[in-house]
């Protein structure tokens, strides 16, 4: 991977703490929020995610997003939104926010496992 960071896309470098919903597990993980831009974020944690996996992640006055994990890298990994925040709604100072649509988790519910006839989960 190359150190030359090619995207036209302006980050916001800070620290935040954020939860992070990934499909098939039951429980939020913790992350660090290393960097936000309007598409995407970069995280850090000990979330045991692979490329591709669907994530929902809550942001402080933004509420739940959806995406999808578009990098791995030791404990640090990537999240594409699958549609675009305003993240200067994170830096603003908690109880500020706007309202923010319904994300699918919220609609959904978690995704869960049911056994089938053999004895193997089905996803429900």
């Amino acid at each position: 991977m190359s150190n030359v960071d090619t995207r036209q896309v302006g980050r916001d470098s800070l620290f935040l703490l954020a939860q992070v919903r990934i499909d098939g597990q039951d429980n939020p993980v913790r992350v660090k929020v290393r960097n936000l831009s309007a598409g995407g974020m970069m995280a850090e944690g000990d979330a045991r995610v692979l490329r591709g996996a669907r994530v929902d992640v809550e942001l402080r006055n933004i509420g739940w997003i959806n995406g999808s994990v578009a990098w791995k890298q030791d404990n640090r990994f990537g999240i594409a939104f699958a549609d675009e925040i305003d993240p200067k709604l994170a830096r603003a100072p908690a109880g500020s926010a706007v309202p923010h649509p319904v994300s699918d988790f919220e609609k959904r519910g978690p995704i869960m496992a049911a056994p089938k006839g053999d004895g193997s989960l089905r996803k429900l």
